[in-house]
């Protein structure tokens, strides 16, 4: 079994036939085709199902997914547990009354698997037994008892499997491995992956998609200590690990889980890798190099993975990183974790928690196992566009460019405040301490509170309130759009005179219609973001800092933090048809910049130059994140001499400042080959935006936009 690259490059070979095969059938549809056979449990023959709480419903639908899942047990699998409902590959519990489900899952988050690991799952019924006690009688033993039944739940599921195990030929490993785990601590590496493994599966079987975050972290003690000891060997430990990442295919269907063309492999199953502990201390270890192993020679794309790079990062981990980005796929990606840590101490967080982020499946910060996250993406542009240039009528005027910019920066503001008052709403008491204010009933969701600490403890689940910290995050989108038009009325109008600003909207109201020379003027004579040409990158940088000025003045103002950040996971795509002809030479509708990177087409100075560009703002301001998307091509990373352009941008990333890149290596002669024959790229994956997806799963128009994001 041979696994190419998306360059069409031989992938190496360490891991054995028989796990190799497994991977084949995995990322080749097997189970996720086996899955969508059974979508969901139905709650029909339930009585007075109308009349039940929606708690009751809940534990009554999570009851029977754990009594009547399908169990599966693949061949030559080294771990068990498998989410075998099809609805769940949809983000919904996969239950359902009357053939419509009833709940929808939660995503955006990573769960506490720390105290899975270290504890066992007894240890939280032991918490949510205690928490029963001191609320007794009280709005909040619903919830608690609740607990309880999802933990029931949890236990039967196992009892399932070990059944199941037992009873199957050559599976004796298996079985001895599952025995105690996880509801008692872990006691070695294989138990740690199972433990891992099996909690994460039982939680997205319930409909939920939860990221992993550090597994190295969580797991390199348990292997260093079983090397040390003679328990295990590193092939062994690969091999283990190995099945982990292949059994994390399982949902691949062939097709987009949200049903907007957005590809099959987006299910938050971050993976952090390297940085710092809670003291300081570098985590990188034996399980770091493994999962590289993996990445590099299996080429799964289903667990988007990011390494955490400071100042002090080792050559050796930079250079082992840059030969597994080099493969392309987009599978790795980087934080700055100094930047990351100033911007999460600036946000109120001590130094222990900063230290200890990770990310919510896609690369928004979080603390994991400890915080509620959603995040509110808006167009910039349209409100540059809509509001502030009024549609471009002829009414409107300035009487220079910073009266234009005050004018902007107020209507950010007033769609900050919206995004606030809309938020309050979800709210029942005001007036008082945000930090005691009361939400409203939402939708049950306890089996993911089970493993957020914080909701036990309070006796709230994960969707009232319940975690340490409950975030809400502005995400400004289509930034270098909106600077670049800035850029250009500054310029085009208000220095250069060549027009005033009633005659530019006009051409912009026709859409350039007859001004192609005009046109072509704007993107030919103007240096914009993403060229280390500061006039524009500075306007980006005083727009970003009056954004989070915003944000920091609403915080505080409800049961919420509102930081601040930079995304538009591919939503240019939905926006195109709202956005009018842009002053930047765009005409409406074109597909335009993604995250914090450079409008297509704009950037002309290579990726050093976008590196800079985006790294003049004080990105620390930013606490849920800023993303930056560099295109490569395989080329300009072949041979040695591109391990060290790579590993250059890298320490020159962390350096100047960044936050978050995700490098991908692509060859769009490649992509536009597996998208006129699907059938010989099944597996080919790219980075869209937060996630990885098989490109042949992307709809028509979302090939279109990665292909023309990696022909500029």
């Amino acid at each position: 079994m041979i696994f190419y690259a998306p360059n069409g490059q031989r992938r190496p070979i360490r891991l054995s036939q028989e796990t190799r095969q497994f991977a084949y059938d995995s990322l080749n549809r097997k189970y996720g085709l086996e899955t969508q056979k059974t979508p969901a449990v139905a709650l029909d023959d339930t009585k007075n199902f109308e009349t039940l709480t929606p708690i009751e419903k809940y534990d009554l639908a999570i009851s029977k997914i754990a009594r009547e899942a399908p169990v599966r047990v693949c061949r030559g699998e080294l771990i068990s547990g498998a989410a075998t409902l099809g609805s769940a590959i949809h983000h919904s519990v996969p239950a359902t009354y009357r053939s419509e489900a009833i709940y929808t899952g939660v995503s955006h988050l990573t769960i506490d698997f720390e105290t899975v690991l270290r504890h066992g799952v007894g240890y939280i019924r032991g918490s949510a037994e205690q928490s029963l006690k001191k609320h007794l009688g009280s709005e909040r033993e619903p919830f608690l008892r609740s607990c309880l039944n999802c933990l029931d739940a949890f236990e039967v599921w196992h009892r399932r499997y070990l059944s199941a195990l037992e009873n199957i030929p050559d599976y004796e490993r298996n079985y001895k491995n599952l025995q105690r785990v996880p509801f008692e601590p872990a006691s070695n590496f294989y138990e740690a992956v199972q433990s891992i493994w099996f909690t994460f599966a039982f939680v997205r079987l319930c409909g939920n998609w939860p990221g992993i975050g550090r597994i190295d972290w969580l797991l390199g003690d348990f292997l260093k200590k079983d090397l040390r000891d003679g328990n295990l060997t590193l092939d062994e430990a690969r091999e283990i690990l190995a099945h982990f990442f292949i059994k994390g295919c399982e949902w691949i269907c062939g097709e987009s889980s949200f049903g907007n063309g957005s590809g099959d492999a987006q299910h938050y199953q971050n993976i952090l890798l390297g940085g710092i502990d809670e003291n300081g201390i570098d985590v990188t270890n034996e399980v770091t190099y493994l999962v590289l192993d993996i990445l590099e020679e299996l080429g799964i794309g289903d667990f988007p993975t990011t390494v955490r790079l400071n100042s002090q990062t080792d050559e050796k981990l930079l250079r082992r990183v840059s030969e597994v980005m080099r493969y392309g796929g987009g599978i790795l990606a980087v934080y700055n974790e100094e930047l990351i840590i100033q911007a999460l101490l600036k946000d109120g967080y001590n130094l222990s928690e900063a230290r200890k982020f990770a990310n919510d499946g896609c690369w928004e910060v979080q603390i994991p196992g400890k915080t509620y996250f959603t995040y509110i993406p808006f167009d910039s542009l349209q409100i540059l566009q809509r509001q502030t240039l009024d549609s471009y009528k002829n009414s409107i005027d300035y009487s220079d460019f910073e009266a234009l910019y005050s004018r902007y920066v107020n209507d950010l503001k007033k769609k900050i405040e919206a995004i606030l008052h809309d938020k309050q709403r979800l709210f029942t008491e005001s007036g008082v301490n945000t930090a005691v204010w009361k939400w409203k009933p939402q939708i049950p969701c306890t089996v993911v509170s089970l493993f957020e600490q914080g909701c036990i403890e309070k006796g709230v689940s994960y969707f009232e309130g319940g975690p340490v910290y409950n975030i809400c995050s502005p995400h400004i989108g289509g930034l270098a759009d909106t600077v670049n038009s800035l850029y250009t009325i500054k310029k085009l109008v208000f220095d250069e005179r060549r027009l005033t600003l009633r005659e530019f909207l006009k051409v912009l109201k026709n859409n350039w219609d007859g001004e192609e020379a005009l046109r072509m003027y704007v993107i030919n004579h103007y240096s914009f973001y993403g060229n280390d040409s500061d006039e524009a990158d500075l306007l980006a940088a005083r727009l970003l800092n009056d954004f989070a000025d915003i944000c920091n003045g609403i915080d505080g103002k409800c049961g919420y933090r509102f930081p601040a950040g930079v995304s538009t996971f591919g939503r240019q795509l939905e926006w195109a048809p709202d956005r009018l002809a842009s002053p930047h030479g765009k005409k409406a509708g074109d597909i335009l910049a993604a995250n914090c990177s450079p409008t297509p087409g704009s950037d002309r100075e290579g990726a050093t130059a976008i590196i800079r560009s985006y790294c003049k703002a004080d990105l620390s301001r930013l606490a849920t994140g800023s993303a930056l998307d560099v295109k490569l091509l395989p080329a300009s990373v072949s041979g040695e001499d591109g391990l060290q352009s790579l590993i250059s941008l890298m320490r020159g990333f962390v350096k100047l400042g960044g936050f978050f890149m995700q490098p991908d290596v692509v060859d769009a002669q490649i992509l536009r080959e597996a998208q006129e024959h699907p059938e010989n790229y099944q597996t080919l994956s790219v980075r869209v935006s937060g996630w990885n997806a098989r490109f042949v799963t992307l709809s028509r128009e979302w090939q279109n936009m990665v292909i023309e994001q990696n022909e500029h």
